[in-house]
């Protein structure tokens, strides 16, 4: 006998999935264990959330376009009195190029943190086509975006992610609302290069370092995470569009309030 799961249902009805992780800094403190690296923190969630989300979904009221999959928690929105208190820094990981994308992702993560404006957005726009170089024209659609966005005041500063000394500057020379800070990945090189070093200082561009893959996560394994939250789903029309990374910085103590990720997937026309 066939098993009616009601994710499969919604799943083959909507078009666009939402997921929310919720605050993973309160969930290691109860698993009493250090998170894992961002892939796999980001990993967990398609299937914890479809999975609990589904199994209580009332699938009476229909089928909806866009399916809103989270963890509610109290701690994730920022009450009025506090918005001052606390800095909201974001990572944009863009695993398809698209403007309309990064808009959706800044109002979805000011929507679920109750606030009008993130304090920084950091980009990574997907890789270049392959045999491709990084450039500045692959950048700017992605860039002009963000700036638009810092227009509407919905984030006060912009960041790049992994861009040499050369790309930088070209940016830098070319944007209007210039880049506040760009990451550099450690594993890719031990000291940072003395001529970005000597730029960013000259042009007040923080630079920061992180340890995020390439790839945050691959079409396929978010396929793989659904099939395994919705047993019995067929996944493959599904693509992964975007994930955001927040967190919550407490300004005068220098500490994580919270931290999470949104997910964003659409399914392709039939």
């Amino acid at each position: 006998m066939e098993n009616h799961h009601p994710g499969k249902e919604l799943l083959n009805h909507g078009k666009t999935l939402r997921l929310h992780t919720g605050n993973l800094v309160n969930r290691s403190r109860l698993k009493k264990k250090c998170p894992g690296s961002p892939s796999e923190e980001v990993r967990e969630e398609p299937q914890r959330n479809l999975l609990s989300h589904y199994l209580t979904f009332p699938v009476e009221q229909g089928f909806p376009d866009t399916l809103d999959c989270s963890i509610p928690e109290a701690t994730d929105a920022i009450t009025p009195e506090e918005r001052e208190e606390v800095k909201i820094s974001a990572k944009l990981f863009l695993c398809e190029s698209g403007q309309t994308a990064i808009r959706d992702a800044v109002e979805t993560a000011c929507q679920t943190l109750a606030v009008s404006q993130l304090d920084s957005v950091i980009i990574a726009p997907p890789g270049p086509l392959e045999g491709d170089g990084q450039s500045l024209a692959h950048l700017q659609p992605a860039w002009e975006e963000l700036e638009s966005l810092v227009r509407k005041q919905k984030i006060a500063a912009i960041g790049t992610s992994d861009l040499d000394k050369e790309l930088l500057e070209q940016l830098y020379n070319w944007a209007q609302v210039k880049p506040s800070s760009n990451q550099v990945n450690l594993a890719s090189c031990c000291v940072m290069p003395p001529d970005l070093t000597a730029f960013a200082k000259e042009f007040d561009i923080q630079l920061l370092t992180h340890n995020d893959p390439k790839e945050l996560m691959s079409t396929a394994t978010f396929q793989e995470a659904m099939q395994e939250g919705a047993p019995g789903l067929s996944a493959t029309d599904w693509r992964l569009e975007w994930v955001l990374r927040y967190s919550v910085i407490v300004k005068s103590r220098g500490i994580i309030k919270s931290k999470g990720y949104l997910v964003s997937a659409r399914r392709a026309s039939p």
